[in-house]
């Protein structure tokens, strides 16, 4: 006799919906205590948006197998992205699944390789040295705000170089967080909401064509800068054999260059896209996980010093250079602590592209998979004491045995392509501000975590000092 088949359990609903709305006045309210409760009732657990059922993942090693294991039945996709390629357009971090995704991310990886990145650290640190050596003493700072400030500020120089014309730095600075706002806005809102003629949909459109018109305004200043370079000679046989990558080399270059060199691979509106999106992911996640690593610091003094102890050994008295970044490896662990707590992402969405067994339970063509890092990264299974800020989770010596529950940059083959200039860009700021400034003191009270498209501190006032 052959043995029948196991049938798929079916996967059960969250308590608390209601009628018409479903599960979305929870995520509304109490977004994160109701994200994390769903992990008492399954490995995946059915919600409710309106109508729509959307499926969350639970267990870790069934998020895995949707983002590594059995990707190809998982697409890109969902509201959230959906929302997001309306406003950003088809950059490498929202455009679909395919041959167009592979070819962008083939073209745009050497941006962001680590030997790459190092040759725009020290550019980097002297722009975020100023930016942050203006504060005034004992000024009460918006942190968050200052932080997506310096960070932008930071990963202008590094894609377009040193010599981006002040007027479009400003620009850029004043137009992507009032961008980023309004593409939340959108992605919270019902999509014929953001079709209607209102004043705040216009508006979002208009920002968006000024952003795309600066971003050609960047590459022509490029393409002109370009046109007065003195023509390589024997002496570079990098250049003489036409390296695309050579022109990215030099100290003034950025690493935008590197879609540039490429030639006709990329039209102008992808270069747009390309870059409207490496611009939003450079505020949103960085500048998140440093407001809240500073915020840490007003809150364990011990931690602090041993910051400032390994700075001033590794440093011996002088500012920071490129090259100190590898041997400051504490800085790195409480960095990575705070991206643990607090996400920064908390909902990232899927589509499935056929009927599934997922870990047991029948998956309908077509159905949004939710998965969230902030669920996972706050499990007391894998993470013991979540809410215990503890950078020593993250020893340099060995792998931690929790890496299969971190979910911060993706995973797979959309994993983010800017992992490592994320990091390297939270160690230089985090780096600097300790230098610059020998006293942090927190002013307000202590934050209340806030969703958007990351878990953001909703208050967030400290002073500096130098005494």
């Amino acid at each position: 006799m052959t043995a029948s088949p196991v049938k798929p359990a079916p996967v059960p609903t969250a308590p608390g919906g209601l009628p018409l709305i479903g599960h979305a006045h929870h995520l509304a309210r109490t977004p994160l205590p109701f994200i994390t409760s769903l992990r008492d009732h399954g490995s995946v657990v059915r919600i409710r948006l309106g109508p729509t059922p959307a499926y969350v993942v639970t267990d870790p090693v069934l998020t895995r197998t949707v983002l590594v294991t059995e990707a190809a039945h998982f697409a890109k996709g969902g509201k959230i992205f959906d929302v997001l390629r309306g406003v950003f357009g088809d950059g490498l971090a929202t455009v679909a699944d395919g041959d167009t995704h592979l070819r962008n991310r083939r073209l745009m990886q050497p941006m962001f390789n680590k030997a790459h990145i190092a040759t725009r650290g020290n550019a980097m640190i002297d722009q975020v040295r100023s930016m942050v050596g203006a504060w005034q003493e004992d000024q009460l700072r918006d942190v968050f705000a200052d932080m997506n400030d310096v960070t932008l500020a930071a990963f202008l120089v590094a894609l377009f170089g040193m010599d981006l014309p002040a007027n479009l730095q400003r620009e850029f600075t004043v137009l992507m967080p009032v961008i980023t706002k309004g593409a939340i806005r959108q992605t919270l809102l019902p999509p014929w909401v953001t079709r209607l003629p209102l004043p705040a949909n216009r508006s979002h459109t208009l920002w968006v064509a000024r952003l795309r018109a600066l971003i050609d305004q960047a590459i022509d200043h490029h393409s002109a800068r370009s046109a007065g370079t003195p023509p390589a000679t024997a002496h570079d046989p990098a250049e003489a054999a036409g390296c695309p990558h050579k022109a990215a080399d030099n100290e003034e270059a950025g690493l935008f260059e590197t879609l540039l060199a490429a030639g006709d691979q990329f039209t102008r509106r992808q270069l747009q896209d390309e870059a409207i999106t490496l611009m939003n992911a450079a505020i949103e996640t960085t500048a998140t996980t440093l407001a809240w690593t500073l915020y840490e610091l007003t809150q364990h003094p011990e931690i602090e010093q041993r910051l400032r102890a390994e700075l001033a050994a590794v440093c011996s008295g002088r500012s920071l250079r490129q090259e100190d970044l590898d041997r400051l490896p504490y800085v790195r662990q409480v960095l990575q602590e705070a991206v643990r707590k607090y996400g920064p992402a908390w909902m990232v969405t899927r589509t499935v592209t056929r009927d599934i067994d997922l870990g047991g339970h029948h998956i309908p063509q077509g159905a949004d998979i939710v998965w969230s890092p902030y669920l996972h990264q706050n499990d007391p299974a894998h993470f013991p004491e979540p809410a215990t800020f503890d950078p020593d989770r993250w020893p340099p010596d060995r792998v931690p045995t929790t890496r299969d529950s971190l979910f911060a940059f993706g995973d797979g083959r959309r994993k983010c392509i800017g992992e490592n200039f994320a990091w390297t860009e939270m160690q230089i700021i985090l780096a600097t501000v300790l230098q610059t400034w020998p006293r942090l003191r927190l002013v307000s009270r202590p934050p209340r975590p806030q969703t958007a498209i990351t878990v953001k501190p909703d208050k967030l006032t400290i002073s500096f000092g130098t005494s």
